[in-house]
């Protein structure tokens, strides 16, 4: 069990959560949450927001009843952790300029990213585009990590980037937007590699009840354990 810290509302039914635990969770990661002890039955997989090996934050928004239980815990009480699990985001080493993508509660994973690109990468720029359907939330803190901060409301946040103008590219948000993207990037054949996190349904989160499978070019695959994170050739380049 871990403390919870903070859980903060930040408006439009968005929620970012602070817990005590030591941790060594990587960009792109995440961990199953659970409150509550016999229903519902399954934890929630949340991605990782931030973290700083004594801490670990999650951005979610409350969507179901399992959320809806997370958004009433009070500083104080204690959460179950498990995790970190996934493969989360590549090492985008000799990258000069990379682009994050995010959608919605999509945008929860690129925080930890462009902190850790910044520092981890010589000599890289990293822009990040956000899509909102409301309000914007954490702009402030987005910009502090980047070069570059593109907010979209309302619109469509792929028609902001430019895949050409990069080296890397890396999305999380509906698969719709994702796909979208890939696209995009295929139609204008830009050499960008683009790397996609999927957010499938979870059941373990660790690869047993294969809930999350997902089919890809080299045959299904564990979202939980084999990514969240492919190329998104690997996803929507299937005939």
């Amino acid at each position: 069990m871990s403390r919870i810290l903070c859980n903060k509302d930040l408006g439009e039914g968005f929620f970012l959560l602070k817990a005590e635990q030591e941790n060594d969770a990587r960009m792109g990661q995440f961990y199953m949450l659970r409150a509550w002890e016999h229903y519902p039955v399954l934890s929630r997989p949340i991605s990782v927001y931030d973290a700083d090996g004594q801490t670990v934050s999650f951005l979610y928004k409350v969507v179901g009843q399992g959320t809806e239980i997370f958004s009433k815990c009070k500083a104080g009480e204690e959460i179950t952790l498990e995790g970190p699990h996934g493969n989360g985001f590549p090492e985008l080493s000799g990258k000069r300029k990379i682009a994050l993508v995010g959608g919605g509660v999509g945008i929860a994973p690129l925080y930890l990213a462009a902190k850790t690109y910044k520092k981890e990468t010589a000599d890289c720029s990293v822009d990040i585009y956000l899509g909102f359907s409301g309000k914007p939330i954490l702009t402030e803190e987005f910009q502090q990590t980047c070069d570059r901060l593109v907010v979209n409301v309302g619109g469509f946040v792929t028609d902001d980037i430019d895949p050409l103008a990069y080296d890397a590219i890396v999305t999380c948000g509906p698969t719709v937007m994702m796909k979208v993207l890939y696209e995009k990037c295929r139609k204008l054949k830009a050499e960008a590699s683009l790397y996609v996190s999927m957010e499938n349904r979870m059941a373990c989160g660790i690869g047993a009840c294969l809930v999350c499978s997902c089919r890809t070019a080299g045959g299904n695959r564990k979202v939980c354990k084999d990514g969240p994170v492919f190329l998104g050739s690997e996803v929507f380049g299937v005939e």
